[in-house]
């Protein structure tokens, strides 16, 4: 038992470390965060329109969720989101 209050405790650390960091630089982290959403929604759109004709029902909605998957994850979350959609229609 106490060796998860240690792990949380560390764990708990790290984030106000982060989240002290993040603060100190907000403007720069939300412009960074927008951009890659943008991104990765235009990512997304590329992709639906090379897929659309070669797998069928393999496209990506244009939603919150995708938008901030995109955003947080990056290039990877879009292949993610992919991959997910490409297993349920197997």
């Amino acid at each position: 038992m106490d060796t998860y209050v240690s792990v949380l405790f560390i764990i708990g650390a790290l984030a106000v470390v982060l989240l002290i960091g993040m603060l100190k630089n907000r403007a720069e982290w939300i412009i960074n965060l927008a951009l890659r959403g943008i991104s990765g929604m235009l990512g997304i759109y590329f992709l639906n329109f090379f897929l659309a004709g070669r797998v069928p029902g393999i496209e990506i909605g244009y939603n919150l969720i995708t938008f901030l998957t995109s955003a947080i994850l990056g290039f990877p979350g879009v292949a993610m989101l992919f991959g997910i959609n490409f297993y349920l229609i197997l």
